[in-house]
């Protein structure tokens, strides 16, 4: 991996890391991938971060999805649901594939680096 997609990558773990929308199983293979930067466990934890990083970024209509259900109700409170499912509905109008939150957008900025990492 070069220097400034190592660079890049890792700023984005971080933020991925520090964002509250991030779950703990994400924040684990990343501190793992962070860890092991430089190790020879850095290929298997960057194969772990990848495999859980794509588990977990939800695509817009699963957004829409759930801020939509009974479900995404009882998560989010009934008027921010409804906030949470027009604004995915506007985003994937302009053309978004994932949810824009703090982690999905760090996640998504990962996986375009994927091929680098691994």
């Amino acid at each position: 991996m070069s220097e400034n997609a190592k660079e890049f990558v890792v700023e984005k773990v971080k933020e991925l890391m520090n964002a509250a929308s991030c779950c703990a199983d994400a924040k684990a293979a990343a501190q793992s991938w962070l860890d092991a930067l430089g190790t020879e466990n850095e290929a298997e934890a960057a194969k772990n971060l990848i495999a859980e990083l794509e588990e977990d970024i939800m695509p817009i209509d699963g957004l829409i999805a759930f801020a939509d259900s009974e479900a995404g109700a009882q998560v989010f409170g009934a008027e921010k649901a409804k906030e949470v499912a027009a604004h995915a509905k506007e985003i994937k109008a302009a053309g978004a594939k994932y949810c824009d939150c703090p982690a999905c957008a760090a996640v998504e900025a990962i996986l375009e680096k994927k091929e680098a990492i691994l």
